[in-house]
């Protein structure tokens, strides 16, 4: 085939130009990404029960609803939150692959079942399923900078006139205000109610009968009589707008014909829907929107079509009102993947640069840099081919194949260059006669890299999908790499190079010719010294393994390097029962801290009271400082410089437990760096012993040096009442319980009526009693029930009040009650040994309890379990390879026992740098496999074909190694320099760099260094041992003799 193309110069350049049109038209419709949709489709289930404790709430709808949700296809996992401020949210988690339409349409399918069986309240307020995943990726704060707004103001206008409108963006799966929108708020007075004997649902009724909207019919509606000539719709009635027509609803005519009005017994306003707490950003007054990505979005575009769409609502806003982002990925994301384009433009730069010194010739550099082009244009059009996206991934992998990508069109190159100095070829002949020697090698190792990074994209999960996008990216590397060398380069040579002298030249160039000529003459010197010595190398060599060994033992294990994503989350949780204010002012201090001691660092911070990352209450709270831009951040100022500071300050803060956190690398694997863990009661022990249970592990587990903190993320018990009606005395007054639980309902948490409309908008009326009745217990004295008799009854006379402790908040995991569990590894250790030590820990709980990793945590063991797998599958697949490329089983044997000479150096690296065993060590190790193997193919097939033309083993491989040692010191200079901006990265996305980069430039140091000594010694060894002649003393090679013959 290549001499097909060396007679047809210009239908190559036809085949490469074809490829990069593929690719440039291809660049134009790739979606761009931080990572590829590596989070597992999620479906999430809410629903609202005003005024229910949390575990009504759970008894009465979390488990109605889990018990329908059975019969999922590919359904992994299901975990659920009941809320004592009267809300539930089920998350069910499905396998990768999984279409998250189709489980949407099937969830909804499971929540009809369950419908009719919750109860009416719940009904009314309606049950959703979203493809939402759980964590925000944005949030965007609404403030006033005058503060002449009032809080519900702004958070009313946000929830009438912005939520829908941003709902409707493709990509958001789901939005959280951070507030309410106003209601018609029905506060009614006890005492006027039982001074005018009225029963809650009296008053209720009456509004109902009268905000209502009534279709009145037609006048002339069809069919019509001969001769009608006009049509008019009538309106019979139509629904209350404000607050003064709803005082006017009648409750009572009295038989003179005076009217009982809604404001003789209670003030009616226009206020809040439920008073959860307060926000503000930068110390103003505000509210903020959180939203939740849909399943299989793109982060970037749905993040600019919310941007676009909020700068023309602006436009709109009422005086005064500001939006800022207090927390947004899109950044990280835009910045790490011009970050790593940078680095790839670095590494062209870099090994051209290093093809230039061993060439030296413009032309003879300039043809393998062509190919950079022609393949990687070619890869793009692969991408949109199989449903990639341009993302770090990818552009990782990309940065990996300019090294291996010239090394085909080095090796023919360098193969021409060398026939023509050495034989006095013309550039035709040479290319000709060069491609007949080592096309063969060319393919073999195409096959070698194809083969150890094909099995990856086999893998399932979440690391599988890592995986797949390096295993595309370098197999099809690899294969346009082949192309362009059997069809391009050879034609290029024939047309491009000029014979040359064989002098050494003059200048730097020229002595470092004649120090590579020295060096490649004492190299081929060692190799003979290693052979005639090889016992003793090969115990050095088995030194080496054991070296890999160990290290790999030592290193700990993660999913994924923490990254400086450019912004923190601060939890904050006082004890139960701590008041709105008493939180706010824990908050303000928080917030000042970092507004002024951290003011070089920080950009803004958002403080949201009411809402936390452990649940929702009055003593919960949440604090978003945002990161100014890494450009801007000097040393000591970077995410996890700013949050142990801050863990520091904030210790001495008491009162309140403050947890600082960093986003994880992938914002779907939960909502910090750390780990999570779910612990269950399956024996049914009770709430008491799993939270007993809770409480010993967290305390065992603090005890790890390995464990920087580890806490329950959810709320302690508090003080809660419980009502005990006495039947008998009920059923004595003429009162039923169904009258008695509708009157405490209604006055105590609230009564959604039905709605009204307000400035073109459809919001919602409650009923409830005065805020001035219902602040203790004691109030109770104040409410009475009218009964059959039109007498009314106090309730203390027909209920009883227990005070106990109750939790405000249920969780369960896989329909069994659990409660959350989170940590962080302390500074200098790693993720993998705090998992470790929370598993020494677990294995002193109680019979009946069991745990489950979540989130990140989960991935890491799934990654770690499949690693081993994936070398050896990896290490196998190539041996089959090799031993059918070369219908040999022992030039195999000989190329893959040179492998470790790059473990060593891989795991050396990452060791001596504090890093991790991760996803990116694996794929660093498996690249070395690939590249080690790929030196020593270099090295084999020529003495191979050197030993077949008569020369003795050793003879032959000496020879061989000395003529092969150029174009692999040239090739794998190539890759670590092009892997060495990757190294030395930093700023955004700089940790997985450092850590793909270091593993690879380390490893490829010593399988270089290394491999090139061992590589002859285990072909000679091998060779030896099949042909039964291992330890017969053969004659030196007679290195100066061959050179005399040159």
């Amino acid at each position: 085939m290549a001499a097909f193309f060396i007679n047809r110069p210009i239908f190559a350049w036809v085949v490469a130009i074809i490829i990069m049109l593929a690719g440039v038209l291809a660049i134009g419709r790739l979606p761009v990404a931080h990572y590829p949709d590596i989070a597992l489709p999620q479906i999430s289930i809410s629903a609202q029960y005003p005024g229910a404790s949390a575990s009504i709430i759970d008894r009465s709808v979390t488990q109605i609803i889990e018990q329908q949700i059975k019969g999922l296809d590919n359904l992994l996992h299901m975990k659920s939150s009941s809320s004592a401020t009267g809300g539930t949210e089920i998350i069910l988690t499905f396998a990768a692959g999984t279409d998250a339409n189709t489980a949407q349409v099937q969830v909804q399918n499971k929540l009809q079942q369950a419908l009719s069986l919750l109860p009416e309240a719940v009904q009314r307020q309606g049950v959703q399923a979203l493809k939402a995943v759980d964590n925000s990726f944005m949030t965007v704060a609404f403030y006033d900078a005058r503060d002449t707004m009032r809080p519900n103001d702004i958070s009313d206008y946000v929830a009438s006139s912005l939520i829908d409108p941003l709902s409707r963006i493709p990509g958001v799966g789901s939005i959280t205000l951070y507030g309410t929108q106003n209601a018609m708020r029905i506060w009614c007075d006890p005492d006027k109610m039982r001074q005018y004997k009225l029963n809650p649902q009296d008053v209720i009724g009456a509004i109902r009968s009268q905000n209502a909207q009534v279709a009145g019919g037609q006048v002339g509606a069809a069919p019509a009589l001969p001769g009608q000539e006009i049509n008019i719709a009538i309106n019979a009635s139509s629904s209350l707008e404000t607050a003064e027509e709803f005082e006017q609803i009648q409750l009572r005519v009295e038989e003179n014909g005076s009217a009982l009005l809604l404001k003789d017994v209670a003030r009616i306003e226009l206020n809040e829907e439920s008073s959860m707490g307060v926000t503000f950003f930068n110390a103003h007054i505000g509210t903020g929107l959180a939203f939740k990505l849909a399943s299989g979005a793109n982060v970037l575009e749905t993040s600019k079509a919310i941007k676009a769409e909020l700068q023309s609502l602006a436009s709109f806003f009422p005086p005064g009102l500001k939006y800022a982002y207090a927390d947004d990925r899109a950044p990280i994301v835009e910045k790490s993947i011009r970050s790593v384009v940078c680095t790839l433009f670095e590494a062209i730069a870099l090994v051209v640069a290093v093809m230039f010194v061993f060439m030296q010739s413009y032309r003879a550099t300039l043809i393998p840099a062509i190919a950079v082009p022609v393949v990687l244009l070619g890869v793009f059009a692969v991408f949109a081919a199989v449903g990639f996206s341009i993302n770090t991934l990818t552009m990782f992998g990309m940065v990996l194949a300019i090294g291996l990508l010239v090394d085909d069109a080095i090796v023919v190159v360098e193969n021409v260059e060398r026939l023509m100095r050495d034989e006095g070829l013309t550039p035709r002949e040479a290319a000709l006669k060069s491609m007949q020697q080592i096309t063969g090698a060319l393919v073999g190792i195409a096959v070698v890299i194809s083969a150890v990074f094909a099995p990856m994209a086999f893998m399932p999960g979440s690391t599988g999908a890592i995986f797949r996008q390096f295993s595309v990216t370098i197999v099809a590397s690899m294969v346009l790499s082949v192309v362009v060398a059997i069809v391009l380069t050879p034609a290029l040579c024939a047309t491009m190079l000029r014979p040359h002298a064989t002098e050494s030249g003059q200048g730097l160039l020229g002595g470092f010719n004649r120090w590579f000529a020295a060096f490649t003459e004492r190299y081929a010197r060692g190799v003979n010294g290693m052979v005639e010595k090889s016992l003793r190398w090969c115990v050095v060599f088995s030194v080496i393994v054991a070296g890999c060994l160990i290290l790999f033992l030592l290193l700990p294990s993660a999913f994924l390097p923490d990254e400086d994503q450019g912004t923190l989350s601060v939890d904050v949780l006082l004890p139960p029962g701590a008041s709105l204010e008493r939180t706010q002012k824990i908050v303000e201090e928080i917030d000042a801290y970092f507004r002024n001691e951290e003011k070089d660092s920080i950009e803004s911070v958002m403080s949201v009271v009411g809402w936390g990352f452990s649940g929702s209450g009055q003593n919960s709270a949440m604090v978003l400082p945002l990161l100014k831009d890494w450009s801007k951040r000097g040393a000591g100022q970077s995410a996890f410089d700013i949050m142990e500071r801050a863990t520091a300050r904030f210790s001495s803060i008491s009162g309140a437990e403050i947890f600082v956190m960093a986003p994880p690398a992938v914002m779907e694997l939960g909502s910090s760096s750390g780990f999570e863990m779910e612990l269950m009661d399956r024996g049914g022990r009770g709430h008491a012993a799993l939270f007993s249970a809770k409480d010993a592990l967290l305390e065992d587990a603090i005890k790890f040096p390995a464990v920087s903190y580890a806490r329950y993320s959810g709320m302690v018990d508090t003080e809660q009442y419980d009502l005990v009606i006495d039947n008998g005395k009920a059923g004595a007054f003429g009162l039923n319980r169904g009258e008695i639980n509708s009157a405490l309902s209604a006055y105590w948490a609230g009564e959604y009526i039905n709605d009204f409309s307000d400035k073109g908008r459809t919001k919602k009326v409650y009923f409830q009693a005065e805020p001035s009745v219902r602040t203790g217990i004691g109030d109770f004295s104040h409410f009475y029930l009218r009964n059959a008799k039109n007498e009314m009854v106090p309730f203390t006379s027909i209920i009883g009040v227990k005070s106990v402790l109750a939790s405000p908040s249920l969780t369960r995991y896989q329909g069994i009650p659990s409660v959350k569990i989170e940590g962080a590894a302390a500074p200098g250790q790693s993720l993998g040994r705090a998992m470790a030590a929370m598993e020494k820990s677990a294995t002193n709980l109680p019979p009946g309890f069991d745990y489950a990793w979540t989130g990140l945590a989960y991935q890491q063991r799934v990654s770690a379990s499949q690693a081993p797998l994936l070398y050896a599958v990896s290490i196998i697949v190539v041996f089959l390879c090799l031993a059918a490329l070369y219908e040999s089983w022992t030039i195999p044997l000989a190329v893959l026992l040179a492998v470790p000479t790059g473990g060593i150096g891989a795991l050396g690296g990452v060791y001596l740098r504090g890093m991790n065993n991760d996803i990116y060590l694996q794929i660093a190790l498996l690249t070395i496999i690939g590249l080690s193997a790929k030196n020593s193919i270099l090295i084999v097939e020529f003495a191979r074909a050197l030993h077949k033309g008569g020369k003795d083993v050793v003879s032959a491989t000496v020879e061989a190694s000395r003529l092969r040692l150029r174009p692999i010191i040239m090739t794998s200079l190539c890759f670590i320099i092009g892997v060495l901006p990757l190294a030395a990265s930093n700023g955004a996305g700089s940790g997985a760099q450092n850590a793909l980069g270091t593993a690879v430039l380390a490893g490829m140091l010593t399988a270089t260094g290394l491999g090139i000594y061992y590589t002859p010694l285990f072909f000679i060894v091998v060779t030896r041992f099949f042909s039964g002649k291992l330890w017969r003393k053969y004659p030196s090679a007679n290195i100066s003799a061959q050179q005399e013959k040159r």
